[in-house]
């Protein structure tokens, strides 16, 4: 569903990924790991179109989608929720999650979609009518999750789900990223606890000074690192 081929990309004259190639299918979960700095958030900046690639192709469902807008990207199925919960903290809870459904323009798949986010984040639904800017960090995450769902993406990545939230809350958000990816939609999660994370991830990539230094089945992982570790 997502391909990635020979991409290189940074910040101005500044490289930061070089020459990566990566696949995610319908309804898989990958899980992108490494260092800090090591390019992660780079990649998914850059397929998200808020870096622009120096070269390589990104395809969405076979359609060339590199170096395009955030916006163009976003309306061929793709969303990026970014660490740090970026929702829009003077507006309501219900807005926020109305503005993740514009472009679909449909309301009862809307409706649908919400009930969805509400089984999983009740606690939404009791603070609908309050600024997203009243919520916890915990809160704001659920809520950046819960816009993106709602739009339905062919595609979801997700930044550092995470951040900034009790480890404990963890869990129920990757829950909730398990069963989207069983609806047909593939995801790519950029995380630090990995062995929370690879319960959930169908395939893994580690990411080390801007390369693909590995990529396998999440099961094998833990095994894979642990030898790399070793290698003289």
């Amino acid at each position: 569903m997502l391909e990635i081929a020979g991409l290189h990309s940074g910040y101005g004259s500044v490289p930061v990924l070089d020459d990566i190639n990566l696949a995610v299918g319908k309804g898989e979960i990958l899980l992108v790991v490494g260092e800090n700095g090591a390019g992660k958030s780079t990649l998914l900046r850059t397929i998200g179109g808020f870096i622009k690639p120096y070269r390589g192709s990104i395809k969405l469902c076979g359609e060339e989608i590199g170096g395009m807008k955030p916006e163009d990207i976003a309306r061929s199925g793709l969303r990026l929720v970014l660490d740090g919960h970026r929702v829009f903290p003077e507006i309501s809870v219900w807005d926020n999650l109305r503005l993740g459904a514009v472009i679909r323009n449909d309301k009862k798949a809307f409706e649908g979609a919400i009930e969805e986010v509400f089984a999983v984040f009740p606690i939404l639904k009791q603070r609908l009518r309050q600024s997203a800017r009243d919520l916890s960090g915990g809160q704001q995450q659920m809520l950046a999750l819960g816009q993106a769902f709602v739009a339905r993406p062919k595609v979801l990545l997700s930044d550092e789900p995470s951040l900034g939230l009790a480890q404990a809350l963890l869990p129920p958000i990757l829950d909730f990223l398990k069963r989207w990816a069983a609806s047909g939609t593939a995801i790519i999660i950029v995380e630090q606890h990995i062995d929370i994370a690879l319960s959930v991830a169908d395939s893994a990539a580690v990411v080390e000074r801007g390369r693909i230094k590995l990529t396998c089945a999440a099961s094998e992982l833990g095994g894979r690192l642990q030898q790399m570790s070793q290698s003289p």
